[in-house]
């Protein structure tokens, strides 16, 4: 594909897609609500995985590869799911719709064992508003398990 694909805190390009992995305790009745997007008090952003950078042929691969990583690093709930998102959509929708006119950041931040890890950053451990705008922009869905 001969796509450049950087360094810890590029900025991930509009265009492409992010993952979040979505914890059981985040579905409800099948749907993930925007706690999934909701930032924990001792995290500077929201993880998720940038999956262009995994370099695969179709979202089924990379959701594949996702799986594989995530099964290395997480206990995967059997109810758990990731949810597939577009970096220009989650700016501009914030950027558009928040009351305060945020600006976030979506930068690769890669890990020795997870070279696709991002993270968004610019949220605060409180932001409920932003959490729904987020989960507004969420493309699909799939399974974290196989």
């Amino acid at each position: 594909m001969g796509l450049d694909l950087g360094m810890k805190g590029d900025k991930i390009p509009d265009r492409h897609h992010i993952a979040r992995y979505c914890k059981p305790t985040q579905i409800e009745d099948g749907q993930i609500q925007a706690t999934a997007f909701m930032l924990r008090v001792v995290d500077e952003s929201l993880s998720v995985n940038w999956l262009e950078f995994l370099s695969r042929a179709d979202r089924e691969g990379e959701i594949a590869e996702l799986r594989r990583i995530y099964s290395t690093k997480l206990s995967v709930g059997a109810r758990a799911q990731i949810t597939v998102l577009n970096v220009g959509e989650v700016y501009n929708k914030v950027l558009t719709e928040s009351p305060d006119s945020r600006s976030l950041e979506i930068l690769h931040d890669p890990l020795d064992n997870d070279p696709s890890h991002s993270g968004i950053y610019n949220l605060k451990n409180d932001d409920e508003l932003i959490a729904e705008l987020i989960l507004e922009t969420a493309l699909e869905a799939y399974p974290a398990r196989n």
